[in-house]
C-alpha cells in the first residue's frame, strides 16, 4: 500500500513538471507567434513616420525579444533598452484588450510599463538594465561580458537613426577618445558596473545610462 501512494505521489510530480514544461513552451510560443504588425503597424507608421516598412518590422522583432526577456525574468524588472520599441509597446497598451489577452496568455500575468523615474530605488533602473543586456545577450548567442557585437534591442535605436534615441558602444574607450559621448557603455554593462553615459539625444545629465522605463510585476 505504502510502495502504491509512493509511485502515486511520484506520478503527480511527474504530471505536474511535464504540465508545467508544456505551458512554459506555449507561453514562449505564443509571445513568439504573435502578430505584432497587425495591431501595430500603421500606429507606429502614425508615430515614427520616418521608418521605413522593413524597419517598423525589426521594431516589432526587438519588442517580441523585450516581451521574451520579460517572460524569461518572471516578476524581475526589465529595463528597456530601446526608445523605438519603447513607441511600439506604447502602442500595443492603447489596444487595451488585446493588450491584456497577450499579457494573460503570453506571461500569464498582467505587463506593466513603469517609467524610470517612478522605479522604487535608484537601483532598480540600473539592475533592469543588466538584467536585459545579460538576458538579450543570452537571447542573440552574445557572450555578455565579452561581447563581439550588440543585442538587436540595444543596437536597434542607432541602426534607425532614431531621433531620441538610447545608443551604445561596445568599445567604450575607443568610443569615448572618438567624442562620442551621447553613447552608453555596453561594456560597463557587460561586466557588472553598472550603467552609466548619457542618452542617446545628447542629455549627459542623467548619468544613469539605463534607458526608459521596463516592466515590473503585477
Amino acid at each position: 500500500m505504502k510502495l502504491l501512494v509512493g509511485l502515486l505521489f511520484v506520478g503527480l510530480i511527474a504530471a505536474m513538471i511535464l504540465w508545467w514544461r508544456a505551458l512554459h513552451r506555449h507561453r514562449a510560443d505564443f509571445i513568439e507567434n504573435y502578430p505584432y504588425a497587425k495591431f501595430l503597424d500603421a500606429r507606429l507608421a502614425a508615430r515614427r513616420p520616418e521608418l521605413s516598412a522593413a524597419q517598423r518590422k525589426l521594431v516589432f522583432e526587438a519588442l517580441r525579444d523585450y516581451f521574451q526577456l520579460c517572460y524569461q525574468a518572471k516578476k524581475r524588472l526589465v529595463a528597456m533598452p530601446s526608445q523605438v520599441v519603447d513607441d511600439a509597446w506604447h502602442e500595443f497598451i492603447l489596444f487595451t484588450r488585446q493588450y491584456q489577452q497577450f499579457c494573460q496568455r503570453g506571461l500569464g500575468r498582467f505587463l506593466h510599463h513603469t517609467p524610470a523615474e517612478a522605479m522604487r530605488s535608484p537601483t532598480d533602473a540600473q539592475e533592469g538594465i543588466k538584467r536585459a543586456w545579460r538576458l538579450a545577450c543570452r537571447r542573440d548567442g552574445i557572450d555578455p561580458r565579452t561581447p563581439q557585437s550588440l543585442p538587436l534591442l540595444f543596437a536597434l535605436d542607432a541602426m534607425l537613426g532614431i531621433a531620441g534615441g538610447f545608443t551604445y558602444q561596445l568599445d567604450c574607450l575607443a568610443a569615448a577618445q572618438a567624442g562620442a559621448g551621447s553613447a552608453y557603455c555596453a561594456g560597463h554593462i557587460g561586466c557588472g558596473g553598472g550603467c552609466s553615459g548619457s542618452s542617446g539625444d545628447g542629455d549627459s545629465s542623467s548619468g544613469d545610462g539605463c534607458g526608459g522605463g521596463g516592466c515590473g510585476g503585477d
